[in-house]
């Protein structure tokens, strides 16, 4: 395969010919997407290189654990992981791949936002040095603990929460009651539900202090102290978000599925 590159002012792309406009446009959303970080955080690293897969066998020749990390996320969110960031390269479908992979006009917008997600990410990790990427065997097994709060922060920071709706609320019809904080499979569709949450009640800020530090006492920790208020409250807001945001496309079926009552009850 022939690779051709194409340069922003802090960013690099590499990609098939083919891809050539797409990778203009990932370069241009990567631009707005950084300045708009560095208003939220001290660190935000240049020089990212974007490389661009036109098939997923390429993208998983490029990363073999990326399918084992796929299997093991929710079915509804499966298809969002799309990509994987190093230290300095993001890797990512190409336009292509991307359209087949999609399950509607939102799903697609997301999956096109892999680059800025997986950059945030990058972003979010450079101040907290605890955090992947790099992938360490120490980081990833912190990640492991703390999938909801890389995923999530990465989408809330990418602005992307939204484009998740429908996945969410499938994996809340399909799926068993979340546990909170959102466990690794469910990190890549209800991580950013908490990060939103947060904003919206503590106001602009807190999502960026609670990325800035593990707490030694865990993931329940780090709420806490976030939201100042006990688990248990944190819990009960968040819950009741997830009910919000499922209810307005949500009606009575009789098709086996349960009526609406029934499914907001789940969520308790």
């Amino acid at each position: 395969m022939t690779w051709i590159e194409t340069t922003s002012l802090t960013f690099s792309a590499r990609h098939e010919e083919s891809d050539t406009a797409y990778a203009e446009e990932l370069l241009d959303r990567l631009e707005d997407l950084s300045l708009r970080l560095e208003d939220r955080f001290e660190i935000v690293p240049g020089g990212t290189s974007i490389v661009v897969h036109p098939s997923p066998l390429w993208l998983t020749l490029a990363h073999p654990f990326l399918p084992a990390v796929r299997w093991s996320a929710a079915p509804a969110g499966r298809r969002y992981l799309a990509g994987w960031p190093m230290a300095t390269e993001i890797h990512v479908l190409g336009e292509r791949a991307m359209a087949k992979r999609a399950a509607g006009e939102a799903s697609l917008e997301a999956l096109k936002g892999t680059a800025e997600r997986l950059y945030a990410q990058i972003v979010v990790s450079a101040n907290n040095g605890a955090l992947p990427p790099p992938w360490t065997p120490g980081r990833f097994l912190r990640y492991l603990s703390w999938a909801w709060l890389v995923e999530g922060s990465a989408q809330h920071f990418s602005r992307q929460v939204d484009l998740y709706r429908a996945a969410v609320i499938r994996r809340l019809r399909e799926g068993s009651r979340p546990s909170f904080p959102p466990g690794r499979r469910d990190a890549i569709l209800l991580g950013g539900t908490i990060f939103d949450l947060l904003e919206d009640y503590r106001g602009g800020g807190a999502c960026e202090l609670v990325v800035a530090r593990l707490r030694r006492d865990g993931p329940v920790a780090n709420l806490e102290f976030a939201f100042d208020l006990e688990a248990r409250e944190v819990e009960a807001m968040w819950r009741q978000y997830l009910r919000d945001l499922v209810r307005p496309d949500t009606t009575v079926r009789n098709e086996g599925e349960g009526s609406e009552i029934d499914f907001l009850a789940e969520l308790d």
